[in-house]
């Protein structure tokens, strides 16, 4: 094997003792470290001392992630709900689909929908859920197995009749018949818009647990309605499921230990008086 004179050799060393060569096989962040403290001195080609600085190599990449990360904090300070990097929704980006549901502009947009929720639950309040009555005399209770239009047409009626419905898994019937009537005695737009939104969407709309049976032509007229909706909106429906109590329920109701118990305490209490 042929070995180097030591003019060569001398070149040789001479190349590999410079920083800038020992740099290019370093990792990036230890190639910045050693920009950015190492001030090498060395002799050149025709033997004058040159000082080579090794800093400016990496001195415009460390500036640029400086403007970087500062322009990325003033954008997270401007923007509002964001309050840190441990908060998840600071960080969260709309594109992002492993932080979508804690997505900035989804919570401003629930923040905006809660006072509208608040205001429904306050409009909900307006429905009757129980109605007001006295204890119905003997002679109302017998007359309630007249007819199904006698038995509704009192509050004491209504109200036997709803806890009966309750047992039977079926109340709503009754909660929208309620509903409806209370819609017709409106007469302000707001009111009657608002009052017959939230019953669509307690009874009319098929996501919802309170459901009630309808068929589809009925509904169809309700849907196209919905635009501008009245106090008759809910006609129809309220009909069917008038028919439908009274077809199916009201027979069961009349055989039922809740009717039967109520006559018989007021059938002793008149035999006692």
């Amino acid at each position: 094997m042929p070995r180097l004179s030591q003019d060569n050799q001398e070149c040789i060393q001479k190349y590999f003792s410079r920083p800038s060569m020992w740099k290019q096989f370093l990792p990036l962040p230890r190639a910045e470290g050693y920009n950015a403290n190492i001030h090498q001195t060395a002799e050149n080609e025709e033997g004058t001392k040159a000082v080579y600085d090794v800093k400016e190599m990496g001195s415009e990449r460390m500036e640029m992630r400086k403007r970087q990360t500062s322009a990325a904090q003033e954008t997270s300070d401007s923007l509002p709900g964001q309050h840190g990097v441990g908060n998840r929704g600071s960080n969260a980006c709309c594109f992002c689909w492993c932080c979508c549901c804690s997505c900035s502009c989804l919570t401003v947009r629930n923040q905006e929908e809660r006072p509208r929720g608040a205001s429904h639950e306050l409009r909900r309040e307006d429905f009757p859920t129980c109605e007001e009555s006295p204890t119905p005399t003997l002679e109302e209770v017998n007359a309630w197995a007249q007819s199904f239009d006698k038995l509704m047409l009192t509050p004491a009626g209504r109200n036997a009749f709803r806890e009966f419905l309750r047992t039977e898994f079926s109340e709503e019937n009754m909660l929208f018949w309620m509903a409806c009537e209370e819609l017709k005695k409106e007469v302000n737009k707001d009111i009657i818009e608002e009052k017959a939104r939230i019953i669509y969407e307690e009874y009319i709309s098929i996501l919802s647990p309170k459901e009630v049976s309808l068929d589809s032509r009925v509904r169809e007229v309700i849907n196209r309605n919905m635009v501008e909706p009245s106090q008759h909106i809910f006609d129809d429906a309220q009909l069917q499921i008038y028919t439908l109590m009274h077809r199916d329920s009201y027979p069961r109701f009349m055989n039922s230990t809740v009717y039967k118990d109520l006559l018989q305490s007021l059938s002793e209490k008149s035999v006692e008086a």
